[in-house]
This record gives structure tokens, C-alpha cells and sequence, in this order.
């Protein structure tokens, strides 16, 4: 068990994370998974021989490292974490709900600074690994009905930038993954067309080929979507708001 990898995935329980969590398990790799939900996590290790259930909820700080020691004592070396866990209700960021908008911070953002400062001391000791930040499209710039899900991924747009220099000193790669529309179970709450929508082994095959065989800061897909919007994102604001109208019919609906 020793002699193989290991990651660490937050999230792992669905979606992006589960998917990627059986893509390492079924490429060798020793896989600890973490998420709140304790029945879906023994449901994924009990399939399959390499992956490890933890269960965690990461908005709490003291958790995070108590769960941490875990992994690495059970793995002794862990060489990649992936923190993907993400939170998002479509029907109440239509409005500033102050308390929903906090909640959404607390998990996206919070929770995966909770989980990089778990870490922090054993891969900066380590002087090697990936350190993976998940964002999202939505955090290039910003969108209508947008209000906390979208903010809470620019923040951490920012924070992965920021860290890259900080840990980068320590010879530890800081990764941000940039998905675009992935059907999860987060995106089937979504009453909008998403365009180039994929699925999530797609988007674990794009992650995995980017941190185990590439060597790039942001792995950002599906390309079509992704090249464009960061096209976008550079246009004046009276340009971006008026295509962004047009794109969503926005005030056709309001």
C-alpha cells in the first residue's frame, strides 16, 4: 500500500470527485475519499479495493487536520489533494440572501481554505506534490443569478494564484481546475440550457491527464467553452455586459 501514490479527495463522495476518485483507484493510485455523506462514501470503497472512505465536513477547521493525519497515517505519503467539495442552489441566488451567500462561502471557499492549511505543513516539509483547487467557469467574471456561487469561485480563482508563489517556493505545484458544465448533481438543479455539457468521467479523464502528465496551472474544459469565456472576460465591461445579455436574455426575464 505504501509503495503506491496516493490523493486525497474532498468531495468524493458524487460527481467530479467520485468520478475522479475511480480513475485513480482504477489507474493503482491508493485513493482516500472525504464528504459529509458517510453511506455514499463506504458505498464507493466497498466497490472498489483502492479507495478509502474519511468521512469530513470541511467548514470544520479542526476536522480538516484531524482528518488529514488520518490519510497520511494510514498512506504515510500523500501526493495529490483534490479539494472539490462545492456547494450551489440555483433558486436562491436569484437575490442578495446575505445568510445563503455566507453559506455558500463557508463551503466553497472556507472549506477548501480549511482543507489547504491542513496540508500546508506536510507538503511545504515534503518540498513536492499538487496542491488542487477546484473553481469553475463561473468564476472568470460575473453572471446573472449569480450571487454567492460565482463570487465563491472567483475568490478562489484568486487564492490559487496567490498560492502559487507561496508554495512554489516549496517546490509544490498549486493546481486550479476549471470546469465547465459537468452533469452532476449539483448541475441537474440548473432550469438553464447549459452549452457543451459533459459528462463526469469526461472531466475526470481532462483532470487526471493534466496533474499526472501535464505540468499546468489551470486545467480548464471543455475548451470550446472555456477559450471562449476567458476571450470574454477580457472585454471592456460595457462590451461584456451587453453580449451577456443577449447571451442569457437576461432582462427579457426580469
Amino acid at each position: 500500500m505504501m509503495n503506491k501514490k496516493t490523493i486525497w479527495i474532498t468531495g468524493g463522495s458524487t460527481g467530479i470527485g467520485k468520478a475522479l476518485a475511480i480513475k485513480f483507484a482504477d489507474k493503482g493510485w491508493n485513493v482516500a475519499i472525504s464528504a459529509r455523506r458517510e453511506n455514499l462514501l463506504k458505498e464507493i470503497s466497498d466497490s472498489n479495493e483502492n479507495i478509502y472512505g474519511f468521512p469530513l465536513d470541511v467548514t470544520d477547521r479542526l476536522k480538516c487536520k484531524e482528518v488529514f493525519e488520518k490519510v497520511k497515517n494510514k498512506f504515510q505519503e500523500i501526493d495529490i489533494c483534490f479539494f472539490s467539495t462545492g456547494t450551489w442552489n440555483p433558486k436562491k441566488e436569484k437575490d442578495i440572501d446575505v445568510e445563503q451567500i455566507e453559506d455558500v462561502f463557508k463551503v466553497n471557499f472556507f472549506g477548501t481554505l480549511n482543507s489547504i492549511k491542513a496540508v500546508e505543513e506536510h507538503f511545504k516539509n515534503k518540498k513536492n506534490g499538487i496542491i488542487t483547487i477546484v473553481s469553475s467557469i463561473a468564476g472568470y467574471r460575473g453572471l446573472p443569478n449569480s450571487t454567492g456561487y460565482g463570487p465563491s469561485k472567483s475568490a478562489l480563482n484568486n487564492l490559487a494564484e496567490s498560492l502559487y508563489f507561496d508554495f512554489k517556493r516549496s517546490n509544490v505545484r498549486v493546481c486550479l481546475v476549471s470546469p465547465g458544465f459537468i452533469k452532476t448533481p449539483m448541475t441537474d438543479k440548473n432550469d438553464f440550457k447549459m452549452p457543451f455539457l459533459k459528462t463526469t468521467d469526461y472531466a475526470a479523464e481532462k483532470i487526471y491527464d493534466g496533474l499526472v502528465n501535464k505540468n499546468v496551472f489551470e486545467i480548464h474544459f471543455p475548451k470550446t467553452l472555456t477559450l471562449i469565456l476567458k476571450i470574454l472576460s477580457f472585454l471592456p465591461s460595457k462590451i461584456y455586459f451587453g453580449l451577456i445579455n443577449k447571451m442569457t436574455k437576461y432582462q427579457k426575464k426580469n
